[in-house]
């Protein structure tokens, strides 16, 4: 018995010992809620909604394929004059019958997420060419080996809720070759909801059967999908893309969930005006979803109107800025108010450096985003230079941000507990503080975040410890990360098997 009661104790030491190592239990993990940020009167989203259906009844969708003009047609639209006019009785049905909730499955199932609602997640997303080199700071062409090492990196950041390739492997010259290599990086070294996109319509099938072959079987991935494409069949202003199109017809076919992205740009491909920018973009993304309507009503659908933004006085996409937070804020408000999955972009920052641009830019526009709903908030973390750039070490810096904007939407629990009146006069009449008391360690872990990286120490201290700024921080960090074998998410059977089966593959 004696023996016994010494193992029970030294179990639960080693129990706290490696709860102390692991670090305290995030209090305000990914999914808290959104909705606070309302930036629109229900009077102006009613204007928006009727302005974007009056364009697509009365101006319709150009350069429809012949394929989705006879699906549009069956379903209630009219083909006249070139053009492909959608009534409004025709857009409230897509709407209608639109999937408003539905699971991102994560391959390993405890990853998944509920999409929809007013649960708010952050995630990646991007095509940048250039990346932030880790050991010179400069920038260079982002490689297949970049997109791997991405992959790894984020796979342990508790903030990012699911990974979208964030960077083409330009060396990959083929695009069959980088579909396929692109699909099995994320494959091979993460378990989160993935997505991807697809070049072209014949890399679909392909995809599927290496992640059947991950899976153990023929039909498992198409019964469980747990990649999601990034698709933009509409091309601003208020046209179709043919090859995009396909590929909307080949994910339907294999069930996987789609995010159909319109990006137009205010100024350029949309309006200057603000209100103008919203109607013309959520007419372009209405159209995306009558397009999913008419081919398999009710197919999970993120509704993914990014609203992005112009210098007026150059040209130049603008990543950051007041107008990009505050349009995005806007469509998020205006998708939840339509009881449909929401999707939005945020921290797309325009500082090449990890500078004080950086910083305030990626905030403002993460923290607007979350505020108002965003359900799926892409591009949050890793992206600079306008989205041209990607850097390892804003992963990690992001990472930490994303966490204090999940803090934020938590907000502050009143009970009698929390209000603790009895625990104030205790402390006032007795040690005249409150530390060391149960009421500040019960609340220590529970209410409060402790970021990973931000320097919280006296300026003596951090001159002692060798005065590093954030972006040293984070790349020693991410180094740190990277020299790590870290988890092996097939096993060396499936890797064998599916590179015998995609010679392609490096």
């Amino acid at each position: 018995m004696q023996k016994s009661r010494r193992a029970g104790r030294g179990g639960g030491r080693q129990a706290r010992h490696a709860a102390r190592a692991a670090g305290p239990v995030n209090p305000a993990p990914p999914g808290q809620r959104g909705g606070q940020y309302a930036p629109l009167s229900a009077p102006d989203i009613e204007a928006i909604y009727g302005a974007a259906k009056r364009l697509l009844r009365d101006l319709g969708m150009g350069e429809v394929p012949p394929r989705l003009q006879a699906d549009l047609v069956a379903a209630g639209a009219e083909a006249r004059a070139g053009r492909v006019h959608f009534p409004a009785s025709l857009v409230d049905d897509a709407v209608d019958k639109a999937a408003r909730q539905f699971v991102l499955h994560g391959r390993d199932p405890s990853r998944s997420i509920e999409v929809g609602g007013d649960r708010v997640h952050f995630g990646t997303g991007g095509a940048a060419v250039q990346v932030l080199d880790l050991d010179n700071g400069n920038y260079r062409a982002a490689t297949l080996r970049d997109l791997k090492d991405f992959t790894r990196l984020q796979d342990g950041l508790e903030n990012i809720s699911w990974f979208t390739r964030c960077c083409i492997a330009t060396d990959l010259e083929d695009v069959r070759d980088l579909d396929l290599n692109t699909a099995f990086a994320l494959l091979s070294h993460t378990t989160k909801p993935v997505a991807t996109a697809f070049t072209l319509a014949e890399t679909v099938a392909p995809v599927v059967a290496m992640m059947d072959m991950a899976l153990g079987q023929e039909g498992a991935f198409a019964a469980r999908p747990f990649v999601k494409a990034h698709i933009s069949p509409v091309i601003s202003p208020m046209r179709y893309g043919e090859d995009a199109v396909e590929v909307v017809y080949a994910c339907i076919d294999h069930n996987i969930p789609l995010s159909c992205i319109t990006a137009a740009q205010a100024g350029a491909t949309a309006p200057a005006t603000l209100a103008g920018f919203l109607a013309q973009s959520l007419a372009e993304t209405l159209a995306s979803l009558v397009m999913v309507h008419a081919i398999r009503p009710g197919h999970p659908m993120v509704f993914s109107n990014w609203p992005f933004v112009i210098d007026l006085r150059t040209g130049a996409f603008s990543g950051g800025g007041g107008e990009v937070a505050l349009m995005n804020a806007a469509s998020a408000q205006v998708s939840n108010w339509l009881g449909l999955p929401s999707g939005v972009a945020s921290s797309m920052t325009d500082a090449k450096a990890v500078d004080a641009q950086y910083g305030a830019e990626k905030a403002m526009t993460a923290l607007a985003a979350a505020l108002a709903g965003g359900n799926l908030i892409y591009e949050s973390a890793g992206m600079t230079a306008s989205l041209l750039g990607a850097s390892f070490e804003g992963f990690i810096l992001d990472n930490d941000m994303l966490g204090a904007v999940y803090r934020m939407l938590r907000g502050v629990e009143v009970s009698d507990e929390t209000l603790g009146v009895d625990a104030i006069c205790e402390a006032v009449l007795g040690e005249g503080h409150f530390l060391g008391s149960a009421q500040t360690m019960a609340a220590m872990e529970r209410d409060y975040l402790y970021p990973r990286l931000a320097d919280r120490t006296d300026p003596r201290s951090w001159q002692l410890a060798g005065a590093q700024d954030a972006w040293t921080r984070a790349r020693d960090e991410a180094r740190r990360i990277l020299s790590s074998p870290g988890p092996s998410y097939l096993s060396s059977a499936q890797d064998a098997a599916i590179r015998a089966a995609f010679p392609q593959l490096r």
